[in-house]
Order: structure tokens, then C-alpha cells, then sequence
């Protein structure tokens, strides 16, 4: 539905983005990743027939984003960081004046206008001024924009800025509900909500793509070592010392409260069954075991940081690729 082949943009001596590849199969949710300065805006604003690149090819749903724009628009609802608002119209004036825009009238305008109102709980403020509404308020009437020609891709920037922690949860639950009938590429800072509702992730760093798999494969990609951890009812005071004793036991750490112990064993090995048999056998009272792994929010400093060394170029070719 969308690829974008080895684009790069620069601004004279200034790159931008440099030859970025991905793709979004067709009713997949991306989150695209990266920190401030990352290059995630330049590329959206190229998707988004903007500004054209200065070489490589976009193309969404088939049709070329230099070339035939229009055709791209039409199958395109945008929500940038910023929501596009005019804050003298009412929002049920906004909306319908979109709809025109996206050649919607008659009946398809009353229905899709019905559509997103009720998706985004706008009923209540359909005859208010989008001046007088609160910023979130004035996110969903930005999102619900996107949303009123029910467009084959969406490319949303920060959709959840400025929402309430329970509008956050409608805002995460309705972009789910979009997958498979939509193509999304969601453009966040918020890496929870890339873990919530996207199926895939790529993380952009100084213009390029360092990363890009599912959270998971990411995390297995960078691990190394397994990681178990352990909640003992009571554990002696020399338990660090006594686990070291398993066969496989590399590394042991405990939480302040010496009653949670981190085990690390060699990548590829699963140690769980001789950690709980030592245990219980020493009685000290298995509470809990389960597996840790990397977070994606580990994974994102781990690609996007500098200072220690964490963004080494043979960490970024590890992961790039799945």
C-alpha cells in the first residue's frame, strides 16, 4: 500500500533523510519512531505530497507521490502534530467544509460526517465553535478530518497530544480497530503507544532507518543474554552467591527489596527449570519466574543514543534488516 524506495532530501549542504526504505503492506499499523530532528516530519511531508523528494520514489496505493499527487491526496488523511483546524467554524461547519474538499456531498457527506462524529464522541460539540474547545477536543475534530472519506492510508503525527489519559485509551482502541481496513503509519514520541496498536515498528535516527521489525524481533535482535526473573518468600542473605552455584548462571542481580533476583544466562539458553528446582529444593519459597526481555523503549535508546556508544553503526546494520 505504501513503499518508499531509498528516498533522501536535502536542504543545500543540509540531508535531511537519507535514503530511507520501508514499507506498510495494506491494512498493517506502523509506528514510525525516532527522536526530535530524526527525519519522521520530512518523510510524512513527502508521503504526503508536500514536498518532493530530491531522489528516490514514494508511492502510496500504487500511484507515485511526485508525479501524480492528486491521486495520492485522494487516497490520504493526514493528521499532522499541529491539528488543521479554523477556529471561527463550528465543528460541524469544519467538517462538512472538508468533506466538500474531499469531493463528498449529499448523502456521502451526511454519512460520513455522521460516521466520524460518532467515532470520535464529537455529538456533544457538533454546534460549538472549534475556538471554544479544549485541545483535545480539538485533536479528535483534527483526527476525525483525516477520517471523513474514509481514506485507504492514514499518516497520523502525534495523534494523542494533549488527550486525557481516557481519551488516550479511545483515541489507541479506535487506530486498532483501523487495522485492516486502513493502512496506518503513526508517527509517535509516546513508545507505549507504539507497543499498544502498531503491528510494526521503524526507528529513524540523523536521517536514516536503523531499525525496522516487529517489538519483539527487535528486542530478541539486541539481547545478549536470557534473562529470567525471580521472586523468592525467603531467600538467605547470601542468595546472589547461591544462584551463581546453577549450572548456566552468568550474572545475578537483586532488587532493593532482596526478594527479586535478575538472572542472566548465555543467549539461547533456558535455565528456568534448574533456577526453580535449586530453589525450591533450598526452600526458600518460589513466589514467581518469568522471562524479562528488552522493552521497545530499550530498544529506542539503544538505536538512538550516543552517548556510551549505544548507536554503533554494528548495532544499527544488526537490526536494520529483518
Amino acid at each position: 500500500m505504501i513503499e518508499v524506495r531509498n528516498i533522501t532530501k536535502r536542504y543545500g549542504h543540509l540531508t535531511a533523510i537519507d535514503r530511507v526504505t520501508f514499507r506498510v503492506e495494506k491494512g498493517e499499523v506502523l509506528a514510525f519512531l525516532g527522536p526530535n530532528g530524526a527525519g519522521k516530519t520530512t518523510t510524512m511531508r513527502i508521503l504526503t505530497c508536500f514536498m518532493p523528494a530530491t531522489e528516490g520514489s514514494a508511492h502510496v496505493a500504487g500511484f507515485d507521490c511526485a508525479d501524480q499527487a492528486d491521486e495520492v491526496k485522494k487516497r490520504i488523511g493526514y493528521l499532522p502534530e499541529t491539528p488543521p483546524v479554523y477556529q471561527e467554524l463550528t465543528v460541524f461547519e469544519y467538517l462538512s467544509f472538508v468533506g466538500r474538499l474531499r469531493g463528498l456531498s449529499g448523502a456521502d457527506l451526511t454519512i460520513g460526517m455522521d460516521r466520524v462524529i460518532e467515532r470520535l464522541s464529537l455529538g456533544s460539540v457538533r454546534q460549538r465553535l472549534i475556538a471554544n474547545l479544549s485541545r483535545g477536543y480539538r485533536q479528535r475534530v483534527g483526527l476525525a478530518q483525516a477520517l471523513i472519506h474514509d481514506p485507504p492510508v492514514l499518516i497520523l503525527d502525534e495523534p494523542t497530544v494533549g488527550l486525557d489519559p481516557k481519551q488516550i485509551i479511545e483515541i489507541r482502541e479506535l487506530i486498532k480497530s483501523l487495522a485492516g481496513s486502513h493502512s496506518v503509519i503513526l508517527s509517535t514520541h509516546i513508545l507505549p503507544e507504539a507497543t499498544a496498536v502498531c503491528q510494526r515498528v521503524v526507528i529513524i535516527n540523523g536521517g536514516r532507518i536503523v531499525a525496522e521489525d516487529t517489538p519483539d524481533q527487535l528486542s530478541a535482535r539486541l539481547r545478549r543474554s536470557e534473562k529470567i526473573s525471580v521472586t523468592l518468600k525467603a531467600p538467605p542473605p547470601d542468595a546472589i552467591n547461591r544462584f551463581r552455584e546453577v549450572a548456566g548462571v552468568e550474572h545475578v542481580l537483586t532488587t532493593p527489596d532482596s526478594h527479586t533476583f535478575l538472572i542472566e544466562c548465555a543467549l539461547g539458553r533456558d535455565i528456568r527449570e534448574e533456577v526453580a528446582r535449586f530453589a525450591v529444593r533450598h526452600d526458600w519459597g518460589l513466589l514467581e519466574m518469568k522471562p524479562v526481555s528488552m522493552t521497545l523503549e530499550d530498544v529506542f535508546l539503544r538505536l538512538t543514543q550516543h552517548e556510551d556508544g549505544l548507536s554503533r553503526p554494528d548495532i544499527a546494520t544488526e537490526v536494520a534488516q529483518p
